[in-house]
């Protein structure tokens, strides 16, 4: 079960990582703000679990493959969806 949740929060994080960065570089204003506080959560949140995985029953390497799985598909996800809703049309 810790490994769905670490996969599916680094998915949530680097997808809006991700989506923050092409914020930035589109100059879209709007979501910057509203995405760096999820950002600052879902970041919170990650931080706190690999601590307690750490003082409890230690990270191995199926924990650090779905925290890497999640980013690859996050940052895919992030890609996809603002070329859909905030890139310029084809």
């Amino acid at each position: 079960m810790t490994d769905l949740l670490l996969f599916s929060a680094n998915m949530v994080f680097i997808a809006l990582k991700s989506f923050q960065q092409r914020n930035v570089a589109h100059l879209h204003f709007w979501p910057v703000l509203p995405v760096s506080l999820l950002l600052a959560t879902v970041e919170v949140y990650i931080i706190a679990t690999v601590a307690v995985l750490v003082t409890g029953d230690g990270i191995n390497w199926h924990n650090i493959l779905s925290i890497a799985l999640g980013g690859g598909v996050g940052c895919m996800l992030s890609m996809y969806i603002h070329s859909k809703f905030l890139g310029e049309k084809r």
